[in-house]
């Protein structure tokens, strides 16, 4: 079966997207600059209602152009609302601008960012969020107003409230596996119930409905997605 074919019906592998619990309660609308009012920030909004009502952000890492298009394909025919792909993805632009020309209204960005040169070849690219392991100050600073959304990742409350209090709408906590899992987040949101969180790494499918139940605006699924072995012998009906 072509992979452009494929449906969520006819892909078992991906029923647990149907059966996923319900997003919690929209959280409230995040914080716009006096700038920033504009259509670009609208972009930026219905990215952020986007993430928060899919609750799955699915983040992908190959080893060459063609596998990278392959899984993505597979995967957003399988489900997938949000796709993240990572900067370690050879060709990962011409990926990006080839899948948003295929899925022009589909939430995709890129993963690992780490400084403004990066970010703005995925905003050219047609990346609608962008996401790093930590804060990068210089692409939070031009974020500020323009028509992307930036998750910068962190650890501790400290570097939560660094990241809220420096304009990001939404932030990842990473490496959650490490921190205490979603008895972290649960944690974490008792002081932050303002702030909107990713949680991220090494989370299974069948821990979602946890992480989302204690507060977790969406999860980060990479490796629950895009299994490797089954990547490597091009096996995309595995997918998802």
């Amino acid at each position: 079966m072509a992979i452009t074919s494929l449906t969520l019906s006819s892909m078992c592998s991906c029923t647990w997207l149907q059966s996923s619990p319900p997003p919690p309660p929209p959280p409230p609308p995040p914080r716009l600059r006096a700038c920033c009012y504009s259509s670009t920030q609208l972009s930026v909004l219905k990215t952020f209602t986007h993430i928060h009502s899919s609750g799955v952000i699915a983040c992908l890492r190959a080893n060459s152009t063609e596998l990278a298009l392959k899984a993505a394909r597979a995967a957003l025919s399988g489900g997938i609302s949000v796709l993240e792909i990572v900067m370690s993805t050879p060709g990962v632009f011409e990926v990006l601008q080839q899948l948003v020309q295929e899925h022009p209204t589909t939430t995709l960005g890129v993963g690992t960012v780490l400084n403004v040169e990066d970010a703005k070849n995925a905003i050219n690219a047609g990346a609608k969020f962008l996401m790093s392991p930590a804060m990068v100050k210089d692409i939070m600073v031009d974020a500020q107003c323009g028509e992307v959304l930036y998750m910068p990742g962190v650890m501790t409350p400290t570097e939560i409230l660094s990241a809220y209090d420096s304009g990001a709408k939404i932030v990842k906590v990473y490496p959650i596996s490490a921190l205490g899992g979603s008895r972290y987040i649960s944690a974490l949101k008792r002081p932050f119930h303002h702030i909107s969180v990713v949680a991220s790494q090494g989370i299974t499918v069948d821990s979602v409905r946890e992480y989302i139940t204690q507060g977790a605006s969406a999860v980060v699924l990479s490796d629950a997605i895009f299994d490797k072995e089954a990547i490597s012998q091009n096996n995309f009906n595995e997918i998802c």
